[in-house]
């Protein structure tokens, strides 16, 4: 059963009690809370005036829109103050984060919720709890054994890090009652509602003027027979009982040719930095590699799990390698297409109970034969929507373990939560990858790599300007990594082609050259900038060797 959620005045209370026990200023922690509850409810309509009314204020519309704006990163990255409490370990911090989880549930009641506003509750919440990154313990290996990076594994952790998990499903149990309480009040009364119906409700059984009520808007119309007309001539190539022309079907793309695991372990191997995902990747394979010729032998094999959890930060090649895990996997012989279907919450969830699993099971049928990767998992916890999606994924799983791997992807502390929350999903997903954040020279050799791919020349002085930035750059959930480096090459080449903006006829050397100045002085977008706005050109500029050939990595 799931508990109500807080007005956003009581939970904004219990923080500062929290607060005054960790020693954290009034002040610090109030523009803090109230910075975050703007921003998760920024785009419900009559949030602003709640959130006045809620923080006890004289305010205007105009402050809360700059609230909201101070608190958009702390929707993918801890508070500051949160931060400090977690990296010093302070009893507090636990206590400190489920507040401003609390104060993330409470501002998607302000106005009138909407899917959006719990979607980005759910996103910060996750974000305060990602606070504590619990210190995995590696077994003791013999000094003979040689030495090979291994996987993190979710297994015991310190009774800091058991705090902090018991937080997660009251948090989101939150969440569950709220977004069941929207979907009532948006269905109204007609549909199990509580709300008279409107011409502006979106439910596509009950809008008449919603998509789909219009389908020879924005599609071609399909061919119909012509019928006779008073006005037909003899000159008329449709008549009455002629069968519509049909267009010529298009010729069948070759298949692309199939690669070696010796080839896609080479590209693996190209990437920059990853090493212990690497090391955990070539383990992986040495071991399905002997499953193999154990079978072929006559002799038992263990029933092995293919399914893996990657955990890191945005920007550090999980959809890179997942890609490239499908091919492996492929090339093994354990799965019969290879291709990679990319998913999040959106794509598996529906608006209704018993739509999500007929929508997550045609997800699934897509995926079989390779590998479905579902990034930010976690965002599945905590609502009987996501529970009936994960409770399909289970069954699926089981159904088609023959063939399908699926691959799960986030933040590492609430992947663990995640994980946790089904005993399906802990006894199938036994490998943890962990994929850290590049260092400063594994991100200058990433952008030398994306601009030399594109026909740029980087100087040794473009490089040093680089390295000035990236030691400016806060390194927080929320830094882009490798993307951080493609974003910045992107703005160096607009920044150039404005340079050369009044030369007629540059020379080949100047349309190659990258000047220090070019690369101005870039900062990190905002977390909604880097998903809304830039083109995702896909994590494959991570690779700093020749582009491969067939389907790119992304």
């Amino acid at each position: 059963m799931t508990s109500s959620a807080p007005t956003l005045s009581a939970a904004l209370a219990s923080l500062l009690e929290v607060a005054l026990a960790a020693g954290v200023p009034e002040p610090d922690a109030r523009g803090e809370a109230e910075a975050l509850a703007a921003t998760v409810a920024e785009a419900a309509t009559g949030a602003w005036v709640d959130w006045v009314a809620q923080t006890g204020g004289d305010r205007s519309a105009e402050d809360f829109m700059a609230a909201a704006s101070r608190g958009r990163r702390w929707r993918s990255t801890p508070t500051p103050t949160l931060a400090r409490l977690a990296a010093e370990r302070s009893p507090e911090a636990p206590a400190y984060a489920k507040a401003l989880a609390l104060v993330c549930t409470a501002g998607a009641g302000l106005g009138t919720p909407t899917t959006q506003t719990i979607g980005n509750a759910s996103q910060a919440a996750a974000a305060q709890l990602g606070a504590f990154q619990p210190t995995p313990t590696p077994p003791p290996a013999a000094a003979s054994d040689p030495v090979v990076p291994v996987a993190t594994s979710p297994g015991p952790t310190d009774e800091f890090t058991r705090g902090v998990r018991s937080l997660w499903g009251d948090v989101m149990g939150q969440l569950d009652t709220l977004r069941t309480r929207t979907e009532e009040v948006r269905r109204g009364p007609a549909l199990g509602g509580d709300r008279a119906g409107s011409p502006f409700d979106l439910d596509p059984r009950a809008d008449p003027w919603g998509p789909g009520a219009f389908p020879d808007l924005g599609s071609p119309r399909p061919s119909q027979p012509s019928q006779p007309s008073d006005d037909a001539g003899p000159n008329d190539t449709a008549t009455a009982g002629e069968a519509p022309e049909q267009p010529a079907p298009e010729p069948a793309k070759p298949e692309e040719p199939q690669k070696s695991v010796e080839e896609l372990l080479a590209e693996l191997d190209a990437l920059t930095g990853l090493a212990g995902v690497k090391g955990e990747i070539h383990r992986q394979v040495a071991v399905l590699r002997i499953e193999a010729k154990r079978a072929a032998a006559g002799l038992k094999t263990p029933d092995l799990t293919r399914h893996l959890v990657f955990t890191g930060n945005p920007g550090t090649g999980k959809t890179t390698v997942a890609r490239l895990v499908s091919g492996i996997y492929r090339a093994l012989g354990l799965l019969s297409k290879g291709q990679l279907i990319e998913v999040d919450r959106s794509e598996l969830v529906a608006g209704y109970l018993g739509q999500t699993a007929m929508k997550t099971q045609e997800v699934v049928k897509s995926a079989v034969g390779g590998v479905l990767f579902i990034d930010e998992a976690y965002s599945l916890a905590g609502d009987q929507y996501g529970t009936e999606a994960v409770d399909t994924l289970v069954k699926e799983m089981e159904d088609q373990r023959d063939d399908l791997v699926i691959i799960v992807a986030g933040y590492p502390v609430p992947m663990q939560f995640f994980i946790a929350q089904n005993p399906g999903l802990a006894s199938r997903f036994r490998t943890t990858i962990d994929f850290v954040d590049y260092t400063d020279e594994e991100l200058v050799a990433i952008f030398r790599g994306i601009a030399t791919k594109a026909d740029y020349d980087v100087t040794d002085a473009v490089e040093a300007r680089f390295r000035e930035q990236l030691a400016r750059q806060p390194r927080d959930a929320s830094f882009g990594n490798g993307r951080y480096a493609r974003n910045a090459f992107e703005g160096a080449v607009g920044h150039q082609a404005w340079r050369l903006r009044e030369i007629d006829e540059p020379t080949v050397e100047q349309l190659r050259s990258l000047e220090p100045e070019d690369l101005g002085a870039y900062e990190e977008p905002t977390p909604e900038l880097a998903v809304a706005d830039l083109p995702d050109v896909g994590d494959d500029l991570l690779q700093t060797g020749p582009k491969p050939t067939g389907e790119e990595a992304s």
